[in-house]
């Protein structure tokens, strides 16, 4: 059978790592007759499952990505298959089995509804896979930021990468990146936290992330742009080394970093990790190293109160006067995290407003409500 990722803007990056081991995959807009494969997140479901509901075509429905791995049996009333967590070794050894007549109640890392009983069955998780066994992309097919670390510690109750790629942080070796940069000029890269590069995610091993950027910078024709977009930055790895090394080997003179309140109550509430002062601590040694920060944050948590959202908007303003620009978001309950069925609270009319004014000022970016 024919087999397509169905591809669209937003998805991108996780076909692209998924392109060198279904190298038989093509690319495409819209349901074909085949094997049809798809990624995505919470806020695409609804365009998902309402696409392949009305699919006129002889298909086998394969999902995978952040909302499929979060609730498999939701995204199993419209597809036969799902792919959970990783799936550089799942998605492969599943295609192999369902092409030759197989039986995939022994491919690991799957949910599917058998047939006889009509249950959802789960067939157990699959090791975590070694990044360096597995090219970042196929550029024949499509190309995509460097994916350098997978995983996290820290499990914000709002976040899935914990519960999808596991609290061990996992790295790229300097030498599996290198070899990925041979296609791309620019050189973007994805990561919880870039500073964490080479650590175990709590403590800082800056040694390493210097050694990663001079490798880099050694590269001819390349521009690098690290601990930007697609990747951010915690606000305590955020030190005068940090950013020295920043200056003196890349690109950007902008950071990515992820406050994600001005609530000291509600950044212990969501297991942040770390307090306002962090973010203020973060936002000074970024002025002083002239680097620009663009901080994101959450609206919406459900037991945020008007109070925390001022905080939150006062910190917001004092980022803005800072030089600092500001990404706002609202908060959205997603599957498997510990957030997944509450309701967000309202942003106030006030908050509102003045984040409103702040957007038609090009302070902030987002949606909020």
């Amino acid at each position: 059978m024919d087999v397509y990722f169905r591809w669209n803007r937003k998805n991108s990056y996780s076909i692209a790592a998924l392109s060198p081991v279904v190298p038989q995959a093509s690319l495409t807009k819209k349901p074909r007759d085949g094997i049809m494969l798809y990624s995505f997140s919470t806020n695409q479901k609804d365009t998902v499952f309402e696409e392949v509901k009305n699919a006129d075509t002889d298909s086998i429905f394969i999902a995978g990505g952040p909302h499929p791995s979060g609730a498999p049996e939701e995204t199993l009333t419209h597809f036969d298959y799902v792919v959970i967590g990783e799936g550089e070794e799942t998605l492969p050894n599943l295609l192999k089995v369902i092409g030759t007549g197989g039986d995939v109640s022994q491919v690991s890392g799957i949910a599917y509804v058998d047939k006889e009983t009509g249950k959802v069955v789960n067939t157990g998780k699959r090791d975590q896979v070694d990044l360096n066994s597995y090219p970042c992309f196929n550029p024949e097919v499509l190309l995509s930021p460097i994916e350098i670390s997978r995983g996290c510690p820290w499990g914000c109750k709002y976040c899935q990468t914990p519960r999808i790629f596991g609290s061990r942080v996992r790295h790229r070796d300097i030498g599996s990146i290198v070899k990925c940069t041979e296609h791309l000029k620019d050189l973007r890269f994805t990561s919880s936290n870039a500073f964490a590069y080479g650590s175990d995610g709590i403590h800082p091993r800056f040694d390493k992330v210097g050694k990663l950027l001079q490798e880099l910078h050694r590269l001819e024709g390349k521009q690098i742009f690290f601990g930007t977009f697609p990747s951010e930055v915690r606000p305590e790895f955020v030190t005068d080394e940090a950013l020295e090394l920043v200056v003196q080997y890349c690109t950007n003179k902008t950071i990515s970093l992820g406050a994600q309140s001005g609530s000291d109550r509600i950044l212990k509430e969501i297991w942040r990790g770390h307090t306002v002062d962090d973010v203020i601590t973060a936002v000074e040694r970024c002025s002083v190293h002239d680097i620009s920060p663009t901080v994101d944050f959450i609206f919406g948590y459900p037991t945020e109160t008007e109070e925390d959202q001022r905080n939150s908007l006062d910190l917001i303003k004092w980022i803005c006067g800072k030089g600092g620009s500001v990404r706002a978001h609202y908060l959205t309950p997603l599957p498997d995290t510990p957030y997944a069925d509450v309701v967000p609270s309202r942003v106030s009319k006030e908050v509102n407003r003045v984040l409103g004014k702040l957007a038609l000022e090009g302070k902030l970016t987002g949606s909020w409500k």
